[in-house]
């Protein structure tokens, strides 16, 4: 009985935390929420340019918690915090995502032609709403806690604007 109320212990702070996360995302941010384990490395995805910037991205695959479905997570390389202008490479923070990491994911899902996920990003300040939340990709530890949003960098907003 000690051991069970120990466990509950310390596992209620972790669920509080994903409770809030996924609260925030679904209500504040107007995203769909994930969770889940990483399946495939991260690969590069060369994209169009708007004013001399090229908008890549890096795609992994996650086998979601939510309902064991298998999503193509799109992240925008512009948005990452260490985002290199027109590189033809993954972005390091977002290649240190590994096959077998945890990722908590804030976005749209969408399933023209695949099942995915994507817009999860910074939406620049702007009034989010189901189809441009104010999404984000955190990478939860070993002990489950939550990193920062790997995708929160705004020095490229406005292309948008």
């Amino acid at each position: 009985m000690n051991r069970v109320l120990a466990v509950l212990l310390l596992v209620s702070p972790m669920l509080a935390a994903t409770a809030s996360e996924q609260s925030t995302c679904t209500s504040t941010n107007k995203g769909a929420y994930l969770t889940g384990t990483v399946t495939s490395a991260p690969k590069f995805a060369s994209g169009s340019y708007i004013d001399g910037v090229e908008t890549s991205h890096t795609h992994v695959n996650l086998k979601a918690d939510q309902d064991g479905k298998t999503y193509d997570v799109a992240m925008d390389n512009v948005y990452a915090v260490d985002y290199v202008k027109n590189s033809s490479s993954v972005p390091a923070s977002l290649g240190a995502i590994k096959v077998g990491s945890r990722l908590e994911l804030c976005g749209e899902k969408y399933t023209s032609g695949t099942t995915g996920i994507h817009w999860v990003h910074s939406n620049c300040g702007a009034t989010p709403t189901s189809t441009a939340p104010n999404g984000w990709v955190k990478q939860i530890s070993s002990s489950g806690s939550i990193g920062a949003n790997l995708e929160r960098s705004q020095n490229y907003c406005y292309l948008w604007n």
